[in-house]
């Protein structure tokens, strides 16, 4: 089994104070690394000290047309969400690739030391239709697999990825049969809009939407799962719920499993507002359910489908999910880290930014000057944007204390205590600073550190020890909100992506 190779039993129980498997895997299997989505490599990072190699990720990025006062004369932004790299733990490195202006997509497998092209094969994946930012393509890894997401709500897969050559097929939720009966009406009407998360398992999970008819009675948007034996099952957005006004997984939503991998967490939504819901991660059986509120307004949560914020499951069995506020904007486009107990029934202490964002897990350990009772920390961008509200462009990084509170001076609601943050460190004529690009950040657990992209084109190394950016590398000259995820290969290669292209970074 490829990838249940585990770090030693100590570091684990020192570093979090459970189950080793929970942070023992090397490889970065799926969105945020793994199925708990902590973003968390016990794995060292290797210095920044250079580009090993790079490739696209897009070779036909659209630039929109620039935006007077949002979007300055000579800047570029993409709004688009890139999938993470993969990588196995036998260190090959899998890269989603856009190959057209509006869609077309394909997978490529790339010797981790050199970049050299190990195969490439094209998908027929269809994006779901949306009005904002381009969603994403987010294919995941198992023990002996990799899925990508396919047409009609489908998944292809790949047997020894590490290989030039391996067994192909294809597998769908509802049965496989019903999909080649009638293709055309399937890929016309099923999309699944998030990213794939797998478990050490096997299963595969997914968020779907359905438009319109589809050829089999019946079928609605929500959640599906495939077993590692290949059979499927999904639930209704709505049944998951208990509510007939929901109508999606909001788009790029992946989800998210227990530590103990019992329960599964996704949000569903009527395209604006929604719930977190709780699954049997089995059966895809309710288990539980939360409307999602706004701290300040107590009104519903914006779930905006431009956003690629997913569920977060701590070691402790606390979830946490970003959504934008409700009024707009209230808190500068900050949006909110909704945080709950593992059973839906108590909401805790949110975070003071959400929007935009998956939380990465930092264990306490790494903080050498946190005093503080909590196990772990979360680490999430702290954007305050300027002219949004009251937002100066004082736009930060941060990591936080999930169980101490302290007022947000902008809203004045009592929200997790900052036990460390950090200025972005290029300005951004005429206010602030650059913003951090990042919807999920690598942390680097022996290194003390996190590694998060700005866009001011460079990666940064956040000491957590000395609470500075001890090291960077340029990238590209900078490109605007474009967020995209960083990660930590087997061997401390770290990847980032900026301007439509990953970048293999190290020694």
């Amino acid at each position: 089994m490829l990838f249940m190779r585990s770090a030693p039993t100590a570091l684990a129980l020192i570093v979090f104070c459970f189950a080793p498997a929970a942070f023992g895997q090397t490889a970065w299997t799926t969105f945020a690394k793994n199925a708990h989505h902590n973003a968390a490599s016990t794995t060292a990072s290797q210095s920044l000290n250079g580009i090993h190699w790079q490739t696209p990720v897009d070779l036909d990025p659209q630039y929109p047309v620039r935006r007077p006062g949002v979007v300055p004369d000579g800047a570029e932004e993409l709004l688009i969400h890139y999938g993470t790299p993969l990588v196995t733990a036998a260190n090959t490195v899998i890269v989603p690739v856009k190959t057209g202006a509006s869609g077309g997509f394909r997978v490529e497998a790339h010797t981790a030391s050199n970049g050299n092209l190990v195969w490439h094969a094209p998908t027929d994946y269809l994006l779901p239709p949306s009005h904002g930012w381009t969603p994403v393509f987010g294919p995941a890894l198992t023990s002996e697999r990799l899925y990508v997401p396919a047409a009609g709500g489908t998944i292809l897969y790949r047997d020894n990825p590490d290989s030039a050559t391996g067994t192909e097929g294809r597998a769908a939720f509802y049965g496989l049969a019903a999909y080649k009966a009638n293709p055309t009406g399937f890929s016309s009407s099923v999309y699944i809009n998030t990213p794939l998360t797998t478990d050490e398992k096997g299963d595969v999970y997914f968020g779907f939407l359905v438009q319109g008819a589809s050829p089999l009675a019946g079928l609605t948007s929500g959640i599906a799962r495939i077993g590692a034996n290949g059979q499927g099952t999904w639930i209704a957005a709505t049944t998951a719920a208990a509510d007939s006004t929901m109508t999606e997984v909001p788009y790029n939503c992946a989800p998210a499993l227990s530590l103990d991998g019992t329960t599964l967490y996704i949000a569903v939504s009527n395209g604006n507002a929604g719930y977190l819901v709780a699954l049997n991660s089995t059966t895809l059986a309710p288990v539980a359910h939360v409307r999602l509120k706004d701290p300040k307004s107590g009104q519903d949560a914006e779930i905006d489908d431009s956003s690629s914020a997913s569920p977060t499951a701590g070691p402790d069995g606390d979830v946490y999910y970003g959504v934008l506020e409700n009024p707009f904007p209230e808190n500068n486009d900050r949006g909110w880290l909704l945080h709950f107990n593992a059973g839906l029934s108590h909401a805790k202490t949110p975070g003071a930014f959400g929007w935009d964002e998956t939380a990465s897990l930092v264990p306490a350990s790494m903080v050498p000057s946190y005093a503080g009772t909590s196990r772990y920390l979360v680490m999430t961008k702290y954007n305050n944007y300027a002219d949004i509200g009251t937002g100066n462009g004082e736009n930060k990084i941060a990591i936080l204390d999930p169980n101490a509170t302290e007022t947000d001076p902008i809203t004045g609601v009592t929200v997790m205590n900052e036990v460390l943050t950090i200025l972005g460190p290029t300005p951004n004529p005429p206010e602030g600073v650059k913003e951090w690009c990042i919807n999920s950040a690598a942390v680097d657990i022996p290194g003390k550190s996190v590694l998060a992209n700005s866009e001011d084109g460079n990666l940064y190394r956040w000491d957590l020890t000395t609470n500075t950016l001890s090291q960077k590398v340029a990238l590209t000259a900078g490109i605007g909100e474009a967020y995209t995820p960083t990660a930590i290969g087997v061997d401390g290669t770290v990847y980032a992506i900026n301007d439509a292209i990953l970048f293999a970074v190290g020694n």
